[in-house]
């Protein structure tokens, strides 16, 4: 008896490193079948030969904040962006003037309206951290979650509870991030190189990853975010991740303080680091320094890549478009061809999965069917274009498609004429809002 055909069939698909058309063939969610030759399906998508990927994974997202550039001014990203970023601290004090006006209702809209971006660009998962501290309070992690629930099964939100503004400097934010973890936040935060004094930072540090251990939760620091070889908060995580035993918990971000480490110390991080089994994230287009990321890499290191900001106190640009952060990423990294360029895509993708703990995101039979159809036949093209993807399937649904008409008037002799083609891709909005909480 012939089998059942599947729920549905991306037909026709170019995957990486493989020759020749695929059929990917979903059922219960899940990826059941890539085969050379046609499936039986109750519904196809045409891929037509352009590039099918695992979705996009944004490793690292101030949600909390985005949108809030102008009701703060261009002071702190001055500050966060100038040559060295030596005022990478001034600029997280001068930013933390918004939480005065903090409202849950405004912070709810503009996360949503971000969340939805993200959908429209393919984004999948998303590692959003929330300012826990006694300016913000809970005010921003409140809304995080509320969101977590709305944009189940479509977008997975993993809440990080952010002492941001410290915890020696700031009494009182360490219960503020206990608080927030018994409500429910998905990972405990850290920035211990904003303390005072090495021996802060330290504290900081063991307090966080104390915490996580207690209550079974990943950790994710922002560690030496600014240009001082000095700086050693990625030491200290990855040391006490090693002493607590929860080597493969913690992740890294920022950590540009390591592009100006000389080579043997960090090639002794990087060993270090790789028995913590700590995993990084870099946003190489929100400052002038940013993390050794293809060293790391040659050290057998996960490295992710996040958008960071969006229209914010520390960026002022910012849609959670992953390839515009790969494109970015390319030039700023000098990685336009060939492997570098491939090790990017990975890492909004399968490497991004892996820094943060998710299984099965990769396109092979038994994964989740997680996709994107892309606009392009090559990673070089997809890049090139970082147009929305045709389709967004979460879990085997179409959760977003991209579709448009543009109408080019040219004067040609004798008159003018009109042109059609289909270029960039806009948003069917109404279908992504009909999935939420399905």
């Amino acid at each position: 008896m012939a089998s059942e055909p599947f729920e549905i069939v991306v037909a026709a698909a170019t995957l990486r490193g493989v020759d020749g058309p695929r059929w990917i063939g979903v059922r219960d969610g899940m990826i059941a079948a890539i085969s050379d030759t046609p499936l039986a399906a109750e519904a196809e998508l045409d891929a037509d030969g352009a590039l099918v990927t695992p979705s996009f994974v944004n490793a690292h997202l101030h949600l909390d904040k985005v949108y809030t550039l102008d009701l703060i001014g261009d002071a702190a990203v001055g500050a966060y962006t100038d040559g060295t970023m030596g005022g990478a601290m001034a600029s997280i004090e001068l930013a933390s003037a918004v939480k005065d006006s903090y409202d849950e209702a405004g912070i709810e809209a503009n996360a949503r309206r971000c969340l939805v971006s993200g959908l429209r660009h393919g984004v999948r998962h998303v590692l959003a951290f929330a300012d826990v501290d006694t300016a913000a309070q809970l005010r921003g992690v409140r809304p995080l979650l509320r969101l977590r629930e709305e944009f189940r099964g479509v977008v997975d939100l993993q809440v990080v509870a952010f002492p941001q503004d410290g915890l020696l400097r700031d009494p009182g934010a360490e219960e503020l991030v206990r608080e927030a973890i018994d409500l429910g936040a998905d990972v405990v935060g850290g920035i211990p190189w904003i303390e005072y004094t090495d021996a802060d930072s330290r504290e900081h540090v063991r307090r966080m990853c104390s915490l996580a251990e207690q209550t079974g939760r990943r950790v994710a620091m922002l560690v030496d975010d600014a240009g001082d070889p000095a700086l050693r908060t990625t030491e200290m995580l990855a040391t006490e991740l090693i002493r607590r035993g929860l080597q493969g918990r913690g992740t890294a971000c920022h950590a540009r303080a390591l592009g100006r480490y000389p080579a043997p110390s960090l090639l002794r991080l990087a060993r270090l680091a790789k028995q913590a089994g700590l995993g990084f994230i870099s946003d190489p287009h929100t400052g002038p320094l940013h993390l050794p990321v293809f060293d790391l890499l040659a050290e057998g290191l996960p490295v992710a890549l996040g958008q960071d900001d969006c229209e914010d106190a520390y960026y002022p640009f910012g849609q959670q478009n992953m390839l515009e952060v790969v494109f970015l990423a390319a030039h700023l990294l000098g990685a336009t061809v060939g492997s570098r360029l491939d090790a990017l895509f990975d890492a909004v993708t399968t490497t991004a999965a892996r820094v943060m703990g998710l299984d099965g995101h990769g396109l092979e039979p038994g994964n989740r069917a997680d996709l994107v159809v892309l606009d392009g036949a090559t990673v070089r093209e997809v890049v090139t274009r970082h147009a929305p993807p045709r389709y967004v399937l979460a879990g085997g649904r179409v959760v977003a498609e991209n579709t448009a008409q543009s109408v080019i008037t040219r004067v040609a002799r004798g008159g003018t004429s009109r042109l059609r083609g289909k270029i960039a891709p806009s948003l069917r909005v109404g279908e992504i809002e009909g999935h939420l909480g399905g």
